[in-house]
């Protein structure tokens, strides 16, 4: 008897462990590792470094909203050229931010891309940035009817210890520690962040898909 309750018990453990698999198998196969990179590779594209832009990745409701600053720099962090015309430069937003961004770049340039007025060119100048490497991390990824909605979790590697310490210090983007990493275990600081997802911001992303590419929409920041 006792022999038959225990292959009974085996037999309901198999079988929840089989549901529990598929239905992971399922959720997996929602969201393909190709879908996952494509949509890492287009975040990386505009996203930015706070001392520049203030924000990485600022909060908008539409992209023709979105912060002049932040939107020619990611256009020209993504331009391989560093003589460009206006018309050079808006081509690549429009490539970026799709066709609803509607944006001219300004006539008189700004700090970082400066007009050469006899040549009727403008020129991309380099930028100082400090020891802190903004970052991000995929949160979750839900499919839309027009594209994709991303949450990301947001947060700093502070390098400005490792010669002295050896140390690289997480930081939320206020600048708050939460944590630490030895130098020579680099690889540990994506595993630190996501352990102290709870302490880090997140920011909710609308990506469309426009012409067989990712374009991002709306961005805004979720209340901790």
């Amino acid at each position: 008897m006792k022999k038959l309750i225990a292959i009974i018990i085996l037999l309901v453990i198999i079988l929840v462990g089989i549901a529990v698999y598929k239905k992971v198998a399922i959720a997996t196969q929602e969201i393909k590792i190709e879908e996952i990179e494509r949509i890492e590779n287009y975040l990386n594209q505009i996203y930015m470094w706070k001392e520049i832009t203030n924000e990485a990745l600022p909060s908008f409701e539409t992209i023709n909203q979105a912060d002049e600053i932040w939107v020619w720099e990611v256009v020209k962090k993504n331009l391989e050229e560093y003589e460009l015309t206006s018309e050079r430069i808006e081509e690549k937003a429009k490539e970026i931010f799709g066709g609803k961004f509607i944006k001219k770049f300004p006539q008189e340039g700004t700090l970082y891309i400066v007009p050469d007025e006899e040549n009727q060119f403008y020129y991309a100048i380099g930028t100082d940035l400090d020891q802190q490497e903004d970052l991000f991390l995929l949160n979750k990824i839900e499919k839309t009817k027009t594209g994709y909605e991303v949450e990301i979790v947001e947060y700093l590697e502070d390098y400005s210890q490792i010669e002295e310490q050896e140390l690289i210090i997480i930081r939320n983007i206020e600048g708050e520690e939460v944590g630490r990493v030895s130098s020579q275990e680099e690889e540990k600081t994506k595993q630190l962040a996501k352990d102290n997802r709870d302490k880090l911001s997140k920011k909710r992303i609308i990506l469309q898909e426009e012409k067989g590419r990712l374009v991002v929409e709306k961005v805004e920041k979720e209340q901790v």
